[in-house]
């Protein structure tokens, strides 16, 4: 369904971008996907081969986003679709987080996905307009990653929570500005999927950004809170790290796979989508509360 489109994906070499990247290639769209990871970048390709492209490079970097705006351009083209995947979480409680991890989590959240968007503009416009022109209407995506935290809050993610809500309030607003422009504009909201920033806190579950080393993983005393053995999750093996735990607060008894989410994420990059716009759309399993 997407045969001829030309796809950004941020954070798009593993986990839920990996799958996103996967997902979007499948269904006939050339992707350019940004990642910081260069080892995982060179997996991702080896596996797309020529109908994709990697960019390796710091979103937090002000220049990246419109450096990878110009060689999506360059390599396949004005782009189509744009989905702001790109995240993390660097958890602390409120009064003993750092002006550093609250900065943090709004630039990756909402000013990355602000600076892409910007930099894509004028392709997305200038071929909107030559649609007009020609008397069809192509109808072009943005879809940025959201998560419940969002609207129902996280402990310890007070400032994940803020830039989630806030990324939220962007995409409704720019729903409206790019609605004459033929974009629809929406987000996925994630419930709990299982990837690599579920597992439990560890030396290994640590990731470098912007010159710091920050903890990845969710508290022993959290996991035990939403009934997973934080124990039994410690010995989980490469190959398990995205199989989806039971989790009986979840009406559909388990997390979600990082497939599912990327389905959702398809459905909005999808011609199925062409009348929804300035919508927030979740993969939760029924999760209609917080995360805990």
């Amino acid at each position: 369904m997407l045969e001829g489109k030309t796809a950004i994906v941020t954070g798009g070499a593993q986990g839920i971008g990996m799958a996103i990247t996967r997902k979007l290639v499948g269904e006939g769209a050339r992707v350019m996907f940004a990642d910081m990871d260069a080892s995982a970048a060179e997996v991702a390709l080896a596996e797309f081969g020529n109908q994709a492209s990697a960019h390796v490079a710091d979103l937090l970097d002000e220049s990246t986003p419109q450096a990878l705006v110009d060689a999506t351009v360059q390599r396949f083209g004005s782009p189509d679709i744009i989905v702001n995947n790109a995240g993390f979480h660097w958890d602390a409680a409120l009064h003993k987080m750092t002006d550093k991890q609250w900065q943090a989590m709004l630039d990756i959240h909402m000013t990355v996905p602000f600076r892409l968007l910007r930099a894509a503009a004028p392709h997305m416009f200038a071929a909107a307009k030559s649609d007009a022109q020609a008397g069809r209407e192509v109808m072009r995506k943005v879809v940025n990653v959201s998560s419940l935290a969002a609207s129902f809050g996280n402990v310890g993610a007070s400032n994940y929570s803020a830039a989630k809500a806030g990324l939220i309030g962007m995409s409704k607003a720019l729903a409206k500005e790019w609605g004459p422009h033929k974009i629809n504009v929406n987000v996925a909201a994630f419930g709990i999927i299982q990837t690599r920033f579920g597992q439990p806190q560890s030396e290994q579950n640590r990731i470098k950004i912007g010159g710091e080393e920050i903890q990845m993983g969710v508290p022993d005393k959290i996991l035990e809170a939403i009934g997973i053995n934080a124990e039994d999750a410690k010995s989980t093996t490469a190959d398990d790290l995205y199989r989806p735990r039971e989790i009986q607060s979840i009406p559909l008894g388990r997390a979600g796979h990082i497939d599912e989410a990327a389905d959702l994420v398809y459905f909005l990059c999808s011609p199925l989508s062409d009348y929804v716009t300035g919508q927030v759309m979740a993969a939760s399993g029924g999760l209609m509360g917080g995360m805990i």
